[in-house]
């Protein structure tokens, strides 16, 4: 949340996601160069985004557990474009919403528009490569990048607060393990409702010639 972050983490978290969100508005601007089509897709990508995202759900003293809904537009995108949606959609839940916050919107794009969707592709790259089928591997991969984030921030605050007796792995740990009584079921149920996502889109979409195609397989 807003101010939660000593000032040299919050910082260090800008500098750290900048470069993502600088590939990513070159990437989208080369898509929407050579696809003009694809910005209903973009843009339906970062409203799944933005709803799934703020339902949030009380857990860990200074943070939430809500799904994130980025693992679609990194399946059909791929990550780097992820990285600028997600800090648009956090950027407007920080002003509109209270949830999240200005000082703290490194840390939150470093988990959840750049960690969560960089694993949910990979996950989705590898399933397929293994020959699993694409409504299991877009289940996987939504499903994987949304706990990813949630070890990321796990990660992040025992940074800004280790445990006095058991240090930077005691306070993970202790913050893992809050989150993960939320946060299980929730990514599971973003892991399904992705899929059932892709699918949909795929009627609703018409110039979006890779989610026909993923949601054909699916079928």
């Amino acid at each position: 949340m807003e101010g939660y972050l000593p000032a040299s983490h919050a910082i260090g978290w800008y500098v750290a996601a900048a470069p993502f969100f600088v590939a990513g508005t070159l990437k989208i601007r080369k898509l929407v160069a050579e696809r003009p089509e694809a910005r209903l897709t973009l843009a339906a990508s970062g409203a799944f985004a933005f709803v799934l995202s703020a339902l949030k759900i009380p857990s860990v003293t200074g943070s939430c557990s809500h799904p994130t809904g980025t693992g679609l537009g990194a399946v059909i995108f791929g990550p780097s474009v992820m990285a600028v949606l997600g800090v648009i959609v956090l950027l407007f839940q920080a002003l509109l919403l209270a949830h999240g916050g200005l000082t703290t919107l490194g840390a939150n794009a470093f988990s959840m528009a750049i960690v969560g969707p960089w694993v949910a592709w990979a996950i989705w790259k590898l399933g397929r490569g293994i020959g699993l089928s694409v409504a299991l591997s877009v289940f996987l991969a939504a499903c994987l990048g949304d706990l990813a984030t949630y070890i990321t921030t796990s990660l992040q605050l025992a940074l800004a607060y280790p445990d006095p007796a058991s240090g930077f792995w005691g306070a993970a740990l202790k913050f893992g393990s809050i989150f993960a009584v939320t946060q299980v079921p929730l990514a599971i149920a973003e892991g399904f409702l992705t899929v059932i996502v892709m699918d949909a889109l795929a009627g609703k979409v018409p110039e979006a010639d890779k989610v026909r195609t993923l949601a054909g397989e699916i079928r």
